[in-house]
């Protein structure tokens, strides 16, 4: 038997969001033992890793690819053979390909996982008969249409939340630091939590989306609910997990469960 691959996950961005997606590789993996888990290694440096919205929308100069592109060198040289960045504004392609660029220009061989296009390619699979996805993210993942540009080449139009809505529920509810989920995460406040079902529902009622996608990894802290509304609710946070999975022994991956509330 050769010897067993391990995944690493950066952390730390936001550090509640590398726990869960940790904890969903876990619940994602077939194992009836302790030893019957995947080797994984997560590191939460959140202080080396500058905001990623505040950087894409010109808010601040303190470009986070550095300090992403260590901690991804740092997992490899623990023995991580494949890595995943759990937050999704680190995939906006300006900052995603910049990162595997530099790896590959430092001779680095550990392989990342890209969390958006997992979606698309999870959305295509599971639900072929999905056209219009609604996708609740970061101002930084908006603005740069990290997901529009992703679900396009899967024949998949991305909605948004209307401007209004985006600023005053979705990104309050990740940012706001007296109940957003950055500040308050375990629990989650009920403000944060109520922001973030009214905006899944009016991407639902009001702009016809088929499903929502939660792409910012602190959303499923606050919304654990696999359907809204009649429509399936997609944790990018799990597809990812998944992904990690099926890179390392996908013998090992659980099937997928579409039911529940």
């Amino acid at each position: 038997m050769g010897q067993a691959q391990i995944i690493g996950i950066v952390g730390g961005v936001g550090p509640h969001a590398g726990l869960d997606l940790s904890r969903k590789v876990l619940e994602q993996t077939r194992a009836t033992g302790d030893q019957e888990h995947l080797n994984m290694v997560l590191l939460s440096w959140p202080r080396d890793v500058p905001d990623r919205t505040a950087f894409l929308l010109g808010r601040s100069t303190e470009d986070p690819v550095p300090g992403m592109v260590r901690c991804v060198q740092a997992l490899e040289l623990v023995g991580a053979t494949v890595a995943s960045i759990a937050c999704n504004t680190a995939h906006a392609p300006r900052l995603f390909s910049r990162l595997i660029a530099s790896l590959q220009s430092s001779g680095n061989r550990i392989g990342v996982i890209n969390m958006i296009q997992e979606v698309a390619l999870f959305i295509r699979c599971n639900f072929p008969d999905v056209r219009r996805v609604g996708v609740l993210a970061t101002d930084g993942t908006v603005t740069t249409n990290a997901y529009g540009e992703v679900l396009a080449r899967e024949n998949l139009t991305c909605i948004y939340p209307d401007a209004q809505i985006q600023r005053e529920l979705v990104h309050t509810a990740i940012y706001d630091r007296s109940y957003g989920i950055k500040a308050v995460s375990s629990p989650v406040s009920e403000r944060a939590r109520a922001c973030v079902l009214a905006a899944a529902t009016h991407l639902l009622i009001d702009k016809g989306a088929d499903v929502v996608v939660l792409g910012c990894t602190e959303l499923p802290l606050a919304i654990s609910e696999r359907r809204l509304q009649g429509k399936p609710v997609i944790d990018a946070s799990m597809v990812l997990a998944r992904a990690l999975v099926a890179s390392v022994e996908p013998e090992k991956l659980k099937p997928i469960d579409f039911g529940g509330p």
